[in-house]
């Protein structure tokens, strides 16, 4: 394989990679923007995504569409009952009073998902076989083009709903001003949980996509999680095409770094862009000014 081929298939990987990293920042910015923290548990939602699928398909025995939907159910329920038990009643606590909270609320579900499941790596099948798929000098698996499908599906559709829906537009508005969206009528609380319950469910759709390809298991998260949160700062903590660029960056500089160098850098990358990115620009490359009436 010649340097071209080289290129193009470490491209093709990290635009695979790239758009999990956004669909999992996408859910960071969506918490950050609603209530003004930082989710860290949030990685724990991708885990739980591909612990349940793989409950649901080897324990009870469903089929694979019947464990996705209700593995994403699962999700989001474990997400909602996070907001309801650990944020809800801390509300007037200060913002890193929060992000330890869910520091903490991170261990707590990984340290249930170890004690459920166990610490063995579990695999899922792929969604429609392994034939590779020959794309130019590239080649690409079947599961790279459900990553990008749904990843595409659900950016659409979270554009869609935050820009022609009453709760979506509602969301934006407690991102705006909470203070003034609760006198104009709107019910805070309720689009704090709404933000839970979609990040959640994004999460686990990530980690369902994914688990295929890199199988799952207890603590597959924490990295994952990190890396989405990466995506997001490179974003601007925005949900929407910001994000997605910064995910799309961090995955293909990711394994164009891993491919050229060492695989033992891969990692380490997306934590140096994370410093760079703070260092140069901290509000982020995507993100846009914002202006104040004084």
């Amino acid at each position: 394989m010649h340097i071209g081929q080289q290129i193009a298939q470490y491209l093709l990987s990290g635009l695979s990679t790239g758009a999990i990293y956004a669909l999992i920042g996408v859910g960071f910015a969506i918490i950050h923007n609603a209530t003004g923290i930082i989710n860290f548990a949030q990685g724990e939602f991708v885990m739980l995504g591909g612990m349940f699928t793989v409950f649901f398909l080897t324990v009870l025995n469903l089929p694979l569409l019947v464990s996705v939907i209700l593995a994403i159910a699962a999700a989001t329920i474990v997400g909602v009952a996070f907001e309801r038990l650990a944020i809800r009643p801390m509300k007037n606590a200060s913002p890193i009073s929060l992000v330890i909270i869910t520091i903490g609320g991170s261990i707590l579900i990984r340290g249930i998902a170890m004690l459920v499941w166990g610490k063995d790596t579990h695999a899922i099948e792929t969604f429609s076989g392994n034939e590779p798929i020959q794309l130019g000098e590239a080649t690409i698996l079947p599961q790279h083009l459900w990553i990008f499908a749904v990843t595409t599906v659900v950016i659409i559709c979270s554009k869609l709903y935050f820009n022609y829906t009453i709760s979506g537009k509602a969301m934006r508005a407690c991102a705006y001003n909470s203070r003034a969206a609760g006198l104009v009528g709107i019910d805070v609380r309720r689009m704090v949980l709404f933000s839970f319950a979609i990040s959640s469910a994004m999460g686990s759709m990530a980690g369902i996509i994914i688990a295929p390809l890199t199988m799952t298991s207890y603590d597959v998260g924490v990295m994952l999680g990190l890396k989405g949160f990466c995506a997001a700062i490179i974003g601007g903590m925005s949900s929407g095409l910001g994000t997605v660029f910064g995910g799309v960056i961090l995955g293909i500089l990711e394994s164009l770094g891993a491919g050229i160098f060492s695989s033992g850098y891969k990692d380490a990358i997306a934590f140096i862009i994370l410093l760079i990115i703070l260092f140069i620009r901290p509000q982020g490359l995507f993100a846009k000014g914002d202006t104040e009436r004084v």
